[in-house]
Order: C-alpha cells, then structure tokens, then sequence
C-alpha cells in the first residue's frame, strides 16, 4: 500500500514538472523568436538548451512514468525508450557546453567572435551536438546493453525499467563519466578563465576603456546567469548520476525517486533562471504572457510593451 502511494505521489509530481517544462521553455523559445535583441549567438544555444527540456516535459516525463508502471515490452522496445531519455540528458549537457565555449570566446576575443560564430556555423555546432548526443545515447541499442546478464526467459519479453534493460557499466563508465563529469569540469575551466578575464580587464585603468568596461560588465552578468545555470543542472543531475555509481558498486541499494524527480527538475529551473537573472528575458516574458496568453490588447499597454521588448 505504501509502494502504491509513493508511485501515485511520484506519478503526479512528474506530471507537474512536464507542464511546467513545456509552458517555461516554450517562452524561452518563443521570447528568442520575437526579440530580436535576443537573436545571439548565445542564445541560439540557450534555444537548443530549451528544446532539450522541453523534450523533458514532452517525452522524458511520460516515458519515465511508463517505466514506472512496471509494464511487460519487448526487450528492444523497452531499451529503445530508456535510449531516448538519455538522448535529452546528453543534448543538455552538449548544449551546456557549447554556450561556456560560446561565452568564453565572447569575452577571450571579442573582435574575433562574430567571424567565427556565424549562424551557419552555429546551426552547424547544434546539429553536431544533438547528433553526437543520438550516437551516444543509442550505443546501447547495438550491444552494450543488459541482456547477456537477465535469464533467457525475459530476454524477449520482461518488466520495463532502467536496471532491466540498461547495462550498468554503460551508465557509470559512458553517461557519467564521458558525458556528465568530463564537460562538467570543462565549464567550470572555463568559466574560472572568464571571470580570471573579465576581473583583468576591469581592474584596467585606462580612460579610454570606459565603453569596454560596459560592455564586459553586460558579458559579466548574462555570464554569471548562465553559470547559475550549469551550476543547478549539476545539483539536478549528479546525484542520480552518482546513485548509479553507488548502485553499480555496491547493488543493494535502492533507486531513489527523489534523485529522478531532481534530474527533471532542472528543466523547470532553467526558464525561471532567465527571468529572474536577464531582462531581456523577463521583459519578453512579460510581453507574450500579457498580450497572447491574457489576451490585453491595450493599445498603450502593449506599446510600452513592444518598446520595452525591442530594448
């Protein structure tokens, strides 16, 4: 009865969090599509961030409340589905990524960065993350998987969840390793060189730098947003990452829901983050919930809005 009760509670917590993922990153989304002040490079990347937690409300959600039914699949089609969550873990981070090295060639050659970061090549480094994330998401569906270890009796057919299916040295060695904790601690590289940078820089007292300084300043803030950000995705993620460790090393212990409901949870957080931490953001937030989901068409009200989004 207490399992029941759990599950019930989990099912309707992760229902919660895939509304709120596809409401928040659908504005993000949306606010880049209408303002065109927020048509950078950087925030092309945020879009693909975006995308990916929406996935999370979209698939990853209903797909982790399927494996937690406890249903009988084909193997294949059980291991397929786990394949596709992991899909949106690794685009999250290859996006994570892909704004630090963004924001650290902004800041370390400012002349430098509109001539290598043109939209064709940025079009070009999100369809190689997403691409390479596929790959690396799919590798247990060509063998690196469970089955060699379950009883030949469920090897067509079994109880659909994570340990069945998905093989243990695959998600520590390969999801933690390779695509957690190795860009992980190459964010933080980099982000420690942009603050190294940016605290140079403003430490200069040459008068002619005044309008630099503002600049850096503007780099500073939507940087240290963006750090906020990498910095509750790994709070989000590591401790399931981790429990897989625990679990790989010492099997006995349990999954925790609360790590699986965290992991999602990071896809709700990111769009309050922009609100919160850049203007541009909350300014354009405002904007389309006022005047195409509230429905106010005030003339005044929505062109004090249109010049505010326009800023």
């Amino acid at each position: 009865m207490m399992a029941q009760s759990l599950t019930v509670v989990y099912i309707a917590v992760e229902v919660v969090i895939g509304v709120l993922a596809i409401f928040g990153n659908t504005l993000v989304i949306w606010a880049v599509k209408v303002n065109p002040s927020l048509q950078d490079t950087t925030f092309y990347f945020i879009v693909s961030l975006a995308v990916t937690d929406l996935a999370v409300g979209v698939c990853v959600t209903p797909l982790a409340i399927i494996l937690e039914l406890k249903i009988h699949l084909y193997f294949h089609t059980c291991l397929f589905l786990c394949c596709t969550i992991i899909i949106f873990t690794n685009a999250s981070t290859a996006s994570l990524l892909a704004i630090a090295m963004d924001r650290y060639v902004k800041i370390k050659l400012p002349n430098s960065h509109r001539k290598l970061f043109t939209k064709k090549r940025i079009h070009r480094s999100i369809s190689f993350c997403w691409t390479m994330s596929t790959i690396g998401a799919l590798v247990p569906m060509f063998g690196w998987n469970n089955r060699p270890n379950l009883r030949e009796e469920e090897r067509n057919v079994l109880i659909c969840n994570f340990p069945n299916v998905m093989s243990m040295d695959y998600l520590v060695y390969f999801c933690f390793f390779v695509w957690v904790l190795f860009p992980l601690f190459t964010m933080m590289a980099l982000y420690v060189e942009i603050f190294y940078i940016v605290r140079q820089h403003m430490r200069k007292r040459v008068s002619n730098l005044h309008v630099n300084k503002s600049t850096y300043n503007k780099e500073l803030k939507i940087t240290i947003s963006l750090v906020f950000v990498m910095g509750l995705f790994a709070l989000c993620w590591l401790p399931i990452s981790i429990l897989n460790c625990i679990s790989y090393f010492y099997p006995n212990i349990p999954a925790l829901y609360l790590c699986i409901v965290l992991s999602h949870l990071s896809s709700v957080i990111n769009p309050i983050i922009y609100s919160l931490k850049i203007k541009k953001f909350k300014s354009t937030f405002i904007h389309i919930i006022k005047r195409h989901i509230l429905c106010r068409n005030e003339i005044t009200e929505a062109s004090s809005t249109e010049n505010t989004v326009e800023k």
